[in-house]
């Protein structure tokens, strides 16, 4: 593909983005591996090419554009070797005019900026968009830190958690025997911190009451070694039949066990565990501003709306893993946003409205002290944006 042509594919490729963000339609990602697919004759550099203009597009606007074409004009306005991409040539884009639309806005939506911790300031929020490392976890029902360190020689130890290791970015680690038996998981170093955090121990009773396709319920398998019951709940069926296959490669079988809720209904379907739990985790569904880096275009699917809507459902999982707690057990709270909202002014609330718990200090070797809890930020700790917090029933 000429230039102008990889330009047009991209073009029309952030069309099918915008319109997804607009109408709640697919991820990014998968619209962008169905595209592909379609266009077989766009060779493996065409791909990469047309990809990373659309990612770089999607990470110049905090605010939705209103197409494709609006927001490549207004880059090559910037731009001169992308505005003569803009060639009127058969393949490629029609020649840029002075009065078309262009996108306006900076890297993130205005309408968010008071809503962040202020710890999050200028400095922050740049690298909230900046490209993502690639950590993962030694999963140790299967192997270990050392067998890791000796098969990787690209992969950097973590300090801050006891199997964490970073490798390069864009590293084809899906291909690699270790990954494909799963002796190691793709997972951020924030995310290990929260499954720390959670300190599990063979022979509890666990919940992970919004597992997903379970990422943290792998990392809580091997810290409970096999031994004791784990239970990896969502209401979410797609994402939860994920999680047999996952538990099976992991070696985690013998302790786990999914459960699929019924929105609206979790209490009465998890009523059987109701001051049972040594653990409760909570990863709670949430703006994802943590994470940014990651997914950029889901800054332009949240709204005030959607945002009150996912904190008022924060604050009704919270109420529901309370009741499950044994005395003396613990909940961890966490959410990969970094508004004040979805973190501290959370957990403030519930120490309020639930008189029989308490939060404990955070000693991490990074993040830094947010109310009752503890924030982790792309630029400070080299992590995703996470709050998290750990409450103990009394």
């Amino acid at each position: 593909m000429r230039p102008a042509a990889r330009l047009q594919a991209a073009i029309e490729l952030l069309d099918e983005i915008i319109i997804a963000a607009r109408d709640n339609g697919s991820a990014a990602d998968s619209l962008a591996r169905k595209f592909f697919a379609g266009r077989r004759y766009a060779g493996s550099k065409d791909r990469r090419a047309v990809r990373n203009l659309v990612w770089d597009a999607i990470r110049k606007f905090g605010e939705r554009p209103a197409n494709g074409r609006a927001a490549f004009a207004a880059m090559a306005d910037a731009d001169t070797e992308l505005a003569a991409l803009f060639d009127g040539s058969n393949y490629g884009p029609a020649a840029l005019t002075s009065d078309e639309a262009r996108a306006t806005g900076g890297p993130l939506p205005k309408w968010m900026l008071p809503l962040l911790s202020v710890l999050v300031d200028e400095t922050e929020r740049a690298a909230l968009l900046e490209r993502a490392p690639l950590d993962i976890r030694v999963n140790v029902l299967k192997t270990t830190c050392d067998a890791v360190a000796a098969e990787m020689a690209e992969a950097e130890r973590l300090p801050a958690s006891p199997n964490a290791f970073r490798l390069p970015t864009g590293h084809p680690l899906d291909r690699h025997p270790m990954a494909l038996s799963g002796a190691v998981e793709i997972q951020d170093l924030g995310s290990q911190l929260i499954v720390d955090v959670c300190g599990v121990k063979p022979g509890m009773t666990v919940l992970d009451i919004c597992a997903g396709a379970g990422g943290k319920t792998l990392a809580l398998a091997a810290g409970m070694k096999g031994q004791g019951r784990l239970i990896a709940s969502d209401t979410n069926r797609n994402r939860l039949d994920q999680l047999g296959l996952r538990v099976a490669r992991a070696g985690a079988s013998g302790v786990t066990e999914s459960r699929l809720l019924n929105p609206g209904k979790e209490s009465s379907a998890l009523a059987y565990l109701d001051d049972s739990c040594d653990v409760a985790l909570i990863d709670a569904p949430c703006s994802g501003s943590g994470t940014w880096r990651r997914n950029p275009e889901t800054r332009w699917r949240l709204s005030p709306a959607r945002l009150e809507r996912l904190i008022s459902e924060q604050a009704r999982l919270l109420d529901i893993a309370a009741i499950l707690v044994r005395p003396g057990g613990c909940l961890v709270y966490a959410v990969c946003a970094l508004t004040v909202g979805e973190g501290q002014q959370q957990i403030s609330e519930f120490l309020t409205r639930h008189q029989r718990w308490q939060a404990e200090a955070l000693e991490m070797p990074i993040g830094r002290k947010q109310g009752d809890g503890l924030l982790l930020t792309p630029a400070h700790d080299g992590t995703d944006g996470f709050f998290f917090a750990r409450l103990r029933k009394l």
